[in-house]
């Protein structure tokens, strides 16, 4: 029978950890053993996660995850302090939702480029390292909404689509070299995603939604597997939200 993977040891590379999905990933990953390099862009909220998980355990990388360099140093800052890389999760995203016109060019060419340019970056940034190391993981955190987008939501949709489109490919081009890709696709999820962007603070219809832990104990349990298997899409919803 295959055992699982023991995380006691390896080290993880993490974007979006400052609230949310990444947030509570960093935080179960550090009570199974694992070693953090996070990154976020809220610089207040990263260095009292760091703190909270203590310096043996996470250092934290202020970021933007739509800049290659700044990917680039989040892994760097992995490799300086424990020598090694061993998974990435590529989580930092941006909701918008509404019509195709009801938000700025701006605002929009943002959560493009966060969402779909920054997971390549990270992709890319973090591959030399795992390639090194004879192996790891690959986990990109998409959405249902990769594989049918609500009438309120296409632009995203289309961000998540290409995320979807993006990690097949991946796993087709790695898998022979020992990288496992694992799509994560949660439907709505009870975080400050999208808040004013289309969603409101303590929205009612949240209580029936995943909660972020739901969410992180899904990644964290791909990261588990035996090096043998794979899983390559894991489609979430809570026993409350229609598919």
């Amino acid at each position: 029978m295959p055992t699982t993977r023991a995380l006691t040891g390896t080290v993880v590379a993490l974007t979006g950890a400052t609230a949310g999905i990444g947030r509570e990933t960093a935080r179960l990953l550090v009570a199974d053993g694992a070693r953090v390099a996070l990154g976020g862009r809220r610089v207040e909220r990263l260095d009292a996660l760091v703190a909270e998980l203590g310096a043996d355990h996470a250092v934290g990388v202020p970021m933007d995850v739509r800049v290659p360099a700044d990917n680039a140093r989040l892994v760097a800052a992995a490799i300086d302090r424990w020598g090694r890389l061993d998974s990435v999760v590529a989580n930092a995203g941006i909701g918008m939702y509404g019509g195709i016109l009801d938000h700025s060019d701006e605002d929009l060419a943002t959560m493009m480029d966060t969402n779909y340019a920054g997971t390549v970056w990270m992709v890319r940034a973090a591959l030399p390292a795992l390639l090194a190391g004879n192996g790891g993981d690959v986990v990109i955190v998409s959405s249902v909404a990769g594989f049918r987008g609500g009438a309120d939501e296409a632009v995203y949709a289309g961000t998540k689509h290409a995320q979807v489109g993006l990690a097949g490919a991946l796993d087709r081009e790695l898998r022979e070299q020992g990288i496992r890709v694992t799509l994560i696709c949660p439907a709505g999820t009870a975080t400050e995603f999208a808040v004013g962007a289309g969603r409101i603070e303590d929205d009612p219809e949240s209580a029936e939604w995943l909660t972020p832990e739901d969410v992180a104990s899904a990644i964290v349990a791909t990261l588990h597997q035996p090096r043998a298997m794979r899983t390559a899409i894991w489609t979430l919803w809570s026993m409350g939200q229609g598919s």
